[in-house]
């Protein structure tokens, strides 16, 4: 039977490309497996990683203890480093044999490129940089409820056109992060989307799930003359980059530090070394020059899930808040008591941040050294 991207009822499972580089998963990979594991189970279907590489056996069973069911593994020479064409022919191989219904990929530079190119063969839609995924329709109304300033209470969210409950909802910012979008796929399939690197919450590792996993090996075709580049040497470039995503503790300035932006960031810098953490910043801070891209949180920077996360002079825009507001403990200091982000702070300090700030170090030094 010929492939058809429209005959949806064709199309059962929830995949996941899983990304790996020289033999070592992406640790973005098993936030899309935890990820996966909720909207399958929404779908009431299975989740499947797909996994190319050579000799990547020994990596693929990791995968059960995120939730995988099932890793589809396609070894070979030619998969070793990764090239457009190679991944594209073999995934989209895999997807019109098997039919996934719902397949993701990290927002990696591997990612972006793929992705769009598998859509294209595979004659379905792409909802590109998601930040939030959802199946179940009431899911979703509650993350309306609590990561939107709509009025869900007087919305209508009926279709005479697809089933609204059985198709993925894939939200992602819009016009610079100033709106959020929802987008569905109800005509082709499967759906498909990239998801931004630590987005999603990763589930605790369960070594049962490693015993449980189901590795296949599927048949596969690959030839040299399917690929057009050749890749001669991989190069490792160093750059010196704040890495947001994996710190427990993230000191974050806003348009506050104005008045005196090389102090501000002085401060911001101390006191994150004190609390072994590092420095972030909102949009505002980003966008007037105040500190490079790399640290920015938010719905257009990076989503954080910190130990402690301290916002020194942010106002808490509903695009920054979206960013860092699953944050174990959060400290805000602020001049202006009505302050937004006061509304997800679990401490908050209404103050000048170049006179707040000294104080709050002096502190957390004489706390150490009592230690």
């Amino acid at each position: 039977m010929a492939y058809d991207s429209s005959k949806i009822e064709d199309f059962k499972n929830v995949w996941v490309f899983c990304e790996q580089r020289q033999g070592v998963m992406m640790p973005t990979t098993f936030e899309l497996i935890s990820e996966g594991r909720k909207l399958a189970d929404e779908l009431g279907v299975d989740l499947c990683g797909i996994l190319l590489g050579d000799n990547v056996d020994g990596i693929a069973a990791e995968l059960g203890g995120y939730g995988a069911d099932k890793v589809l593994v396609y070894n070979s020479p030619l998969l070793k480093d990764y090239t457009t064409d190679a991944y594209t022919k073999v995934i989209c191989d895999a997807v019109e044999e098997f039919k996934p219904e719902v397949m993701i990929f990290g927002a990696s530079n591997i990612g972006r490129d793929l992705a769009p190119r598998c859509a294209a063969r595979l004659h379905t839609g792409l909802c590109a940089d998601c930040t939030h995924l959802d199946i179940d329709l009431n899911g979703y109304i509650e993350f309306l409820k609590t990561g939107s300033s709509l009025d869900v209470e007087h919305m209508s969210f009926e279709s005479k056109l697809f089933d609204v409950n059985k198709n993925l909802k894939m939200t992602r910012p819009a016009f610079g992060g100033h709106l959020m979008a929802t987008i569905v796929c109800p005509r082709f399939r499967p759906a498909m989307a990239t998801v931004r690197p630590g987005v999603m919450k990763k589930r605790p590792f369960d070594e049962a799930g490693t015993k449980k996993v189901v590795i296949e090996h599927p048949a596969f075709q690959l030839a040299e003359s399917d690929i057009k580049t050749q890749v001669l040497e991989v190069v490792k470039a160093t750059k010196k980059l704040v890495d947001l995503i994996g710190a427990d503790v993230i000191v974050s300035v806003g348009a506050g530090i104005g008045k005196d932006v090389e102090k501000g960031i002085a401060l911001a810098e101390e006191l994150a070394a004190v609390l072994g953490g590092v420095v972030g910043a909102s949009r505002a801070a980003v966008d007037a020059g105040y500190i490079t891209a790399d640290h920015q949180v938010g719905q257009t920077g990076k989503t954080v899930h910190p130990k402690i996360y301290i916002a020194l002079g942010i106002s808490g825009a509903i695009q920054h808040k979206a960013g860092m507001q699953d944050s174990e403990c959060i400290i805000a200091v602020n001049k202006n008591e009505a302050a937004p982000i006061f509304e997800v702070a679990d401490y908050g300090i209404v103050g000048d941040l170049f006179k707040v700030v000294p104080e709050m170090i002096e502190s957390f030094k004489a706390v150490k050294e009592a230690k």
